[in-house]
C-alpha cells in the first residue's frame, strides 16, 4: 500500500489547488477517527480519506468520470476496499461496508466544519464545539455545498449526527496543524 508521503506528493502532483489538499487531508483526519471508532484499518481507510479526490482537478467538469479516474491512477497502489469507498464517496458504487458508508458522510462533513471555522469569531478550530456544529447544520443556506443528506447517513453507521460532528471535529483538531485552522 502506499504510504502518507507518496500519496501526499501524488497530491501535489496532481491538484494544484492548495484548499482541495487541505480538504483531503481533513477527510484523512476524518476518516481515521472513524476506523477508530469503527475497529476499521487506520491506515487504509485514511488513505482511502486522503486519495479519494485525487482526480478532482481533471474530472471537476465530468462528475461521472469523478473518482473512477482515481481508481484507475491507484490500481495496485490501494488495496480493493479502499478503492471500493473511493468509488462509494461520490455514490458511484453503493455504500455497503463500513469504510464506504463513513467516506460518503466525511467528506461532506470536513466542509461543515471548515465553513463553520470561518464563522466563528475565534476563527480557530479548536475553539469549535459540537453545539456551534448542530446550529450550523441546521441551516440549509450555510455551506449550502455540504450535503446533508449524506452526512446524516453516519446514523447508518450507529453513530447519531451529534455523535458524528463531535468524532469528525476532534479528528479534524488533531490534523488542525496541518490543515492550517
Amino acid at each position: 500500500m502506499i504510504g502518507r508521503e507518496e500519496a501526499l506528493e501524488m497530491l501535489r502532483r496532481e491538484i494544484p489547488q492548495v484548499n482541495l489538499i487541505k480538504h483531503t487531508i481533513a477527510v484523512e483526519a476524518v476518516m481515521r477517527g472513524m476506523a477508530r471508532r469503527l475497529g476499521g484499518d487506520e491506515e487504509i481507510w485514511s488513505r482511502a480519506g486522503l486519495l479519494h479526490d485525487l482526480d478532482y482537478a481533471h474530472t471537476m467538469e465530468d462528475p461521472e468520470r469523478h473518482a473512477r479516474m482515481s481508481v484507475e491512477m491507484l490500481q495496485g497502489a490501494l488495496p480493493e476496499p479502499a478503492l471500493r469507498a473511493i468509488l462509494a464517496h461520490c455514490g458511484h458504487i453503493p455504500a455497503v461496508s463500513p469504510m464506504e458508508k463513513a467516506i460518503r458522510c466525511a467528506d461532506p462533513v470536513t466542509g461543515l466544519i471548515t465553513a463553520a471555522v470561518f464563522m466563528h469569531p475565534a476563527r480557530k478550530l479548536a475553539a469549535l464545539d459540537v453545539g456551534f456544529l448542530m446550529k450550523r447544520f441546521k441551516e440549509k443556506r450555510f455551506a449550502a455545498g455540504a450535503n446533508r443528506e449524506q452526512i446524516s447517513e453516519c446514523e447508518g453507521l450507529g453513530l447519531s449526527l451529534e455523535e458524528f460532528l463531535n468524532l469528525a471535529l476532534a479528528s479534524m483538531q488533531e490534523s488542525a496543524a496541518d490543515l492550517g485552522l
